[in-house]
């Protein structure tokens, strides 16, 4: 019942207000709070960083381990490993790494993709 009597009290344009805050909160949590969007792609072999490619253009690069080839491909904002000589194909079936603190393991292999950017974003196994 207080509740009717509060919204007597609004006008249209106070309507229009709460809606301007709510949208600019809304906007400011996704914008502050959200992931960082990764810039670099770093792909290691045997624990040494082989390669630092950049996720503003279309690249790949083909990384020898002690199983054989590992084939990564790089397109704006995203990447993933295409084919790895590897047993369990873990590494392949990740699919395309979107996110800061993505990563990409072919173990057997000893090759990593890891995307980086200004933060990782975690989640709650990081803790």
């Amino acid at each position: 019942m207080a509740v009717r009597a509060w919204l007597a009290l609004l006008r249209p344009g106070d309507y229009l207000t709460v809606l301007v805050a709510v949208a600019a909160t809304v906007l400011a949590a996704l914008q502050l709070w959200g992931p960082d969007r990764p810039s670099l792609a770093v792909v290691r072999a045997g624990g040494k960083i082989v390669a630092s490619l950049p996720l503003d253009r279309p690249g790949g690069i083909e990384v020898m381990g002690p199983l054989g080839k590992t084939l990564i491909e790089v397109q704006p904002g995203r990447a993933r490993v295409v084919s790895d000589p590897g047993p369990r194909q873990y590494c392949v079936k990740q699919g395309w790494l979107t996110r800061s603190g993505a990563a990409a393991i072919c173990a057997p292999n000893e090759v990593s993709l890891q995307l980086q950017g200004r933060s990782e974003s975690y989640d709650s196994l990081s803790y």
